[in-house]
C-alpha cells in the first residue's frame, strides 16, 4: 500500500493555521510595522479615509461570512449598522460605559436581532431572501423614528461614547509626553479591531462550523443528508454576521459620524449602504476573510480619493460655476456600478483572487507559466 509523503501532509497542515507558513508570518510582520507607522508617516486627512475604510472592512467581512461563505444574499446590512449606532449613543454616551463594555454590547444586541431574523433564511435563498431582508431597512427606519427616547427621533441623537481603554484615551492619545491627534489614535484602535475581527472570521471558517457553512453554500440538501445541522448555522452565521455589522455601526456612529440619524440607515441611504457592503465583498472576492478588507480600500476609499483630488481633474465639477462634464458624486456613483459590472464579468473571485494567482506564480517559479 502506497504512503502518502509526509511533506504533502505537512504542507496542507500548515496551511490550515492562520499563520502557519513563512509567508503569512512574514506578511504579519509587514502589517504590524505598517500599524504602527502610518499614522506617524500620514497626514490627519489620509487617516481618515483609512479609518473610514477600516470600520467598513469590518461590516464587509461579517457580510462575507454570511454572503461569502454561507451564500445567503442579505440587504438589510444597514439596518445591522443603525442597530449598534444607536447602541453606541444609549450605551457608551447615555450610560457612559466604556469602550470595552459598549462595543460587546453593541455587538450582542445585533446578534441577538439577527438571531430572530435568521430563521427567515432556512425558507427562502437568493433574491427572495434579499428582498426580506431589504425590508428590515424600511422597518428599522420606522423603529428609529418612533423610538426617540433612544433616537432622538428625526432630530437624530449624538454619539458620545467613550473611545478609551482603560487609561488609554484614543482620541487624544499621550503617549511618553508626545500627544497624538484623534486621528492618529483612531487609526490604531480601528485597524486593530479590524485584525482582531478578520483572526475571529478566519478562524470560523477553517474550523468545523466553517466547513459546515461552505457545504450549506454548495449544496445545503446534500449538507442536511451528511449531518449537518442547516438551522443551527444558518441562524447562527445570521446572528454572528449581525454582531460584526452592529459592532462596525458603533464605531461608524461614535468614531467617524459622532451623530446618528434614522435616515442614514433607512430608505434611499440605507439600501446605498447595504449596497456598498455587497459591493465590497464582490470586489474584494466572496469567500475570502482578506477580500472585505482590499474591497473595502476600493469600493470605500477610491470615491474619497478622488473627491479629494477633484480640483485637479479637469472633466468634474465640484460646484457652481466650475466647468466640467461631470459632477465628483455622479462620477463616483458611475465609477461605483462600474466597478462592480468589471469584476462580475471579468474576475468574480475578486481582488483576492488576483493576489492569489500572483503569490501562486512566485511560489511556483520558475516553473510557473
Amino acid at each position: 500500500m502506497a504512503r502518502t509523503s509526509p511533506y504533502l501532509v505537512t504542507d496542507y497542515r500548515q496551511e490550515l493555521k492562520a499563520f502557519g507558513t513563512g509567508w503569512k508570518r512574514f506578511g504579519v510582520l509587514v502589517a504590524a510595522v505598517l500599524w504602527l507607522i502610518t499614522p506617524l508617516q500620514v497626514g490627519d486627512a489620509w487617516l481618515f479615509i483609512l479609518n473610514f475604510i477600516a470600520v467598513f472592512a469590518i461590516g464587509g467581512i461579517g457580510l462575507n461570512l454570511l454572503t461569502g461563505f454561507a451564500g445567503q444574499v442579505s440587504l438589510g446590512h444597514a439596518f445591522f449598522l443603525g442597530v449598534g449606532a444607536y447602541a453606541a449613543a444609549w450605551f457608551g454616551g447615555q450610560q457612559e460605559l466604556p469602550l470595552v463594555l459598549w462595543l460587546p454590547i453593541a455587538g450582542l444586541v445585533g446578534a441577538a436581532i439577527g438571531a430572530l431574523v435568521g430563521p427567515i433564511a432556512l425558507r427562502l435563498s437568493g433574491h427572495y431572501l434579499a428582498i426580506v431582508t431589504l425590508a428590515l431597512l424600511f422597518i428599522g427606519e420606522h423603529i428609529f423614528l418612533e423610538w426617540t427616547s433612544v433616537t432622538g427621533g428625526t432630530r437624530g441623537v449624538r454619539v458620545n461614547a467613550g473611545l478609551s481603554i482603560g487609561p488609554v484615551d484614543f482620541t487624544a492619545l499621550d503617549v511618553a509626553g508626545t500627544t497624538y491627534s484623534r486621528e492618529q489614535g483612531l487609526f490604531w484602535l480601528l485597524w486593530g479591531l479590524v485584525a482582531l475581527a478578520a483572526v475571529l472570521a478566519f478562524n470560523i471558517v477553517r474550523t468545523r462550523p466553517g466547513r459546515a457553512l461552505q457545504a450549506i453554500r454548495d449544496r445545503d440538501t446534500a449538507a442536511e443528508v451528511i449531518g449537518v445541522n442547516i438551522t443551527r448555522y444558518k441562524v447562527g452565521v445570521f446572528a454572528i454576521s449581525s454582531a460584526y455589522a452592529a459592532i462596525a455601526g458603533g464605531l461608524y456612529g461614535a468614531a467617524l459620524l459622532r451623530s446618528v440619524r434614522p435616515e442614514q440607515f433607512g430608505d434611499f441611504n440605507g439600501i446605498l449602504l447595504s449596497i456598498t457592503f455587497i459591493a465590497i465583498i464582490i470586489v474584494g472576492g466572496m469567500g475570502t476573510t482578506v477580500g472585505a478588507i482590499l474591497g473595502s480600500f476600493v469600493v470605500v476609499g477610491l470615491p474619497r480619493v478622488i473627491e479629494r483630488f477633484s480640483g485637479d481633474l479637469p472633466f468634474l465639477i465640484q460646484g457652481a460655476g466650475d466647468s466640467g462634464l461631470i459632477r465628483v458624486s455622479q462620477f463616483n456613483n458611475m465609477l461605483f456600478g462600474l466597478l462592480i459590472i468589471v469584476f462580475l464579468l471579468v474576475e468574480p473571485m475578486g481582488i483576492a483572487a488576483i493576489w492569489r494567482r500572483i503569490t501562486t506564480y512566485f511560489k511556483a517559479w520558475p516553473f510557473s507559466y
